[in-house]
C-alpha cells in the first residue's frame, strides 16, 4: 500500500511553501550531512540524486556548511538543500543569504524561531517533550524536528508524545540514531513527514570521497520509500 502526500493547510503556517513540503515527503529522506571540505559539495549532491534522494541538511558543525550550501544551490538547483545545527541569530542570517530552502535546530530556541519567521526562513525546530511541542506550537511550528530519536525511545516514545496534540496534525521530521533498518518503521507512520539519517552519506564516505558507495547506500533506501510512497523520485 502507497502513502500519497496530501497538503495540509495547517503545515503552510509556518512559512513552508508547499513545493518544499511535498518535495520532503516524496523524497522521504534528508540525508544530514557533515561535510569537511566545500570542494566535497557538489560530488556529493550527485552521489545522492544518482541514488534518489532530493533533500539534504547540511549542519553547521564545520565552518564550510554555508559556503557548501551556495554551490549546491548555484550548480545543483534540483537539490532540496536545508540547514541543520542552526544556533544563533546570526546563523539564521547566513542560511537565508546564502538561499537555503528551510534550517533546522537540535532544540526549540523562540529567539532562533522568531528570526526565522522574521526574515521568510521555513524552519523546523527540535522538539523532544510536550514543554518542546507547546512552545514550538505557540511560535507557529506545524513541522518540527524530533531529536534525538531513537535514544529518546523511537516511535513508540514519538507516538506517545504526539498523542495530546494529534487533533492539530502536527508533522515530524525524525532524526537521530536512526539506521536503514528503521526506516520502514518510522515512514510507514502518519506522524512523519519525513526521515533524517546521517548514515546516508557518512562523513567517512565522504571525506573518502567514496561517492559510488554513498550513491549505493542511497539507492537501497530509496527502495524502501518507493515501496511505500510510491510517487517518490
Amino acid at each position: 500500500m502507497h502513502f500519497a502526500y496530501t497538503p495540509n493547510p495547517l503545515m503552510n503556517h509556518f512559512a513552508f511553501p508547499e513545493p518544499i513540503l511535498a518535495q520532503l515527503y516524496n523524497t522521504g529522506l534528508v540525508a544530514v550531512i557533515v561535510l569537511d571540505d566545500p570542494q566535497d559539495a557538489l560530488p556529493l549532491a550527485r552521489a545522492l540524486i544518482a541514488g534518489g534522494i532530493g533533500a539534504l541538511e547540511l549542519t553547521l558543525r564545520t565552518p564550510v556548511a554555508i559556503e557548501a550550501v551556495k554551490r549546491i544551490r548555484q550548480h545543483i538547483p534540483e537539490m532540496l538543500v536545508g540547514v541543520g545545527t542552526i544556533l544563533t541569530l546570526d546563523q539564521v542570517q547566513q542560511v537565508k543569504a546564502a538561499d537555503a530552502a528551510f534550517g533546522v535546530a537540535p532544540g526549540m530556541n523562540p529567539r532562533i524561531v522568531a528570526e526565522a519567521n522574521r526574515i521568510g526562513l521555513p524552519f523546523a525546530p527540535g522538539i523532544c517533550t510536550p514543554s518542546d511541542i507547546e512552545i514550538a506550537l505557540e511560535a507557529g511550528c506545524r513541522l518540527m524536528k524530533f531529536f534525538p530519536a531513537e535514544p529518546s525511545g523511537g516511535l513508540a516514545y514519538l507516538r506517545s508524545l504526539a498523542a495530546p496534540y494529534a487533533h492539530l496534525d502536527i508533522k515530524y521530521l525524525p532524526l537521530g540514531g536512526i539506521e536503514l533498518r528503521h526506516a520502514a518503521m518510522y515512514l510507514k507512520d502518519p506522524l512523519v513527514h519525513a526521515l533524517g539519517g546521517s548514515w546516508l552519506a557518512p562523513r567517512p564516505l565522504i571525506q573518502a570521497g567514496d561517492w559510488s558507495a554513498i550513491t549505493n547506500q542511497a539507492r537501497e533506501a530509496m527502495a524502501v520509500v518507493r515501496s511505500l510512497r510510491g510517487g517518490a523520485q
